[in-house]
């Protein structure tokens, strides 16, 4: 493959290639696309992979063996759109998954051609980066479980093609900023486990296309109506959907109080939101049910026991139903009508026939038990016999004949 010197695409991934990564002796100017994720490859990256790979856009280098640190190579490669190096054992400054520490270099901000960054899962510290005035197409930034401190302080260059924004469980602190209300395509904004204060922006009210928001675990204040009261309804499905990026995409998201990770292109189905664990004061807003998507259904019955007055789904009363003034003991009788009669039918008629099987096939194996089930049976019907034929004279005086 060496001398394919026209070769565009490279795709080697799950093949259980081992040992280093070498490179070609001649740069390949061409080659755009480089897989090698999920094999068993060591070793350092090789610092002259821009030097010779100049023309790629995508690397994908996950889960594999390699450590030491990432090449400063890769920031001069100016035409790279997405980088994978996960679940490797890199060490150093700056990918996810990995030990990386240190604040996030400034270079990235330098990659104009970057559309998807995860930094996430490693020890990164300090402030967020201020600028990423070169990176007109960024598109999804993933800077979850590190340890960044200080506001939420970052300029896009082309905010609109912002899709997600992921700075959950960090250090950040201060409030949500108002700039948040420009990103008029964001699908996902994560600020969950946070320190962050103060009222929610009233911009947010701008995000239409917005289905996924977790501001959960922070000190949030005010009331949520100010800017609830101008929700829409969720899309019906996260409509932009890229076959590149969103298969590197992954989120958390808590439901029914535990944390659950979704992943690649399942997420384009996925909406939610969570405000859980802050510091909101007022009335919950009646705009709420105007989020159609809402799944109150999916609590079982015993979640609202106890409370007469609630009506609808998946409760078994009705809105048009008369509201009981309260419980009296005709209801109580009524207790009984709970039960499904069709359900206690069918369960009825499925154990009889479980009994009968069962019975059946102890008689087939065990051949004692065989004997003496049948000698009760001939012992049964003799006696029927006799007691029949006994009492005939008695049934004749009756005027039978």
């Amino acid at each position: 493959m060496e001398n394919n010197t026209y070769l565009q695409e490279l795709s080697l991934e799950n093949c259980s290639l081992l040992g280093s990564f070498l490179l070609p002796r001649s740069s390949h100017v061409n080659l755009s696309i480089l897989r090698i994720s999920m094999n068993y490859f060591q070793g350092q990256i090789p610092v002259e992979i821009g030097a010779y790979l100049p023309g790629l856009q995508v690397l994908l280098m996950s889960d594999n063996g390699f450590d030491g640190s990432i090449p400063s190579w890769l920031g001069s490669m100016s035409s790279l759109r997405l980088l994978d190096l996960s679940n490797n054992f890199l060490t150093g400054r700056i990918l996810s998954n990995n030990s990386l520490q240190g604040q996030i270099p400034g270079w990235i901000g330098n990659m104009s051609s970057l559309e998807f960054l995860d930094l996430s899962g490693n020890n990164l510290s300090g402030p967020l980066p201020p600028r990423f005035s070169a990176s007109s197409k960024l598109r999804y930034v993933y800077l979850s479980r590190n340890k960044l401190q200080g506001p939420i302080a970052m300029e896009f260059y082309n905010s609109s093609r912002i899709l997600a924004l992921d700075l959950s469980h960090n250090n950040l602190t201060g409030r949500i900023p108002e700039w948040i209300g420009r990103l008029s395509n964001l699908r996902f904004l994560l600020l969950s486990h946070n320190d962050l204060q103060g009222e929610i922006p009233v911009q947010l009210c701008r995000l239409k296309q917005l289905t996924l928001v977790d501001l959960s675990h922070n000190y949030l204040s005010g009331n949520i109506l100010s800017w609830m009261i101008y929700a829409h309804h969720f899309p019906d499905q996260y409509t932009y959907y890229d076959n590149l990026s969103s298969s590197q995409q992954s989120f958390e998201f808590t439901t029914k109080n535990v944390p659950l990770l979704y992943r690649g292109s399942t997420i384009q189905y996925f909406t939610g939101i969570d405000l859980s664990c802050n510091n909101f004061t007022g009335e919950i807003p009646p705009e709420i049910g105007n989020l159609s998507k809402i799944k109150f259904a999916t609590f079982e019955h015993s979640s609202y026991e106890d409370n007469p007055f609630l009506y609808g789904e998946p409760l078994t009363k009705t809105c048009d139903a008369d509201m009981p003034s309260s419980p009296t003991s005709t209801n109580n009788k009524d207790k009984g009508g709970f039960i499904d009669m069709e359900v206690f039918y069918v369960s009825f008629g499925v154990a009889y026939i479980m009994v009968l099987l069962v019975i059946g096939a102890i008689l087939y194996i065990n051949p004692y038990w065989r004997r003496a089930w049948f000698h009760f049976i001939e012992v049964s019907i003799t006696n029927c016999y006799f007691f029949m034929v006994d009492n005939l004279p008695i049934r004749s005086k009756f005027g039978f004949s």
